[in-house]
């Protein structure tokens, strides 16, 4: 087991997650439970994803929920295009916040790869 707050990954998530709950502040109150509601879970299901693989006991299932917070990356991704499209984000807001989404997604990649090494051993090991 892991503690999901020594990942720097998970630092940055969490910094972007406060963020995004900072920018969707001031949307419309019809977008309560649309828009704002998605964009604000699927920033923070990154973070918790990755904070739910630290628990889990394989590298593996690590690398399972890594994957898991990538999805919620891209989805954030779409949804931030979204609110600046409708005009809920201004162009400024939506360059920074993808820009930090962009650097969390290379990051998680980079973890991606430090796991894909130890769960192929893992698979070797089980099949052996």
């Amino acid at each position: 087991m892991r503690n999901y707050e020594d990942l720097q990954v998970w630092r940055k998530a969490h910094v972007l997650t406060l963020a995004i709950y900072e920018s969707t502040r001031c949307f419309p109150s019809e977008q309560r439970f649309g828009l704002t509601s998605q964009i604000r879970r699927s920033c923070s299901s990154i973070g918790a994803n990755l904070a739910e693989g630290c628990g889990r006991r394989s590298d593996g299932e690590m690398a399972r929920f890594k994957q898991i917070a990538m999805g919620s990356g891209a989805e954030l991704s779409y949804h931030l295009r979204l609110a600046r499209d409708l005009e809920l984000l201004s162009e400024v807001s939506f360059e920074h916040l993808r820009s930090d989404l962009n650097q969390v997604m290379r990051m998680l990649s980079s973890l991606s790869q430090k796991l894909k090494p130890r769960t192929e051993v893992v698979q070797l090991r089980a099949k052996g």
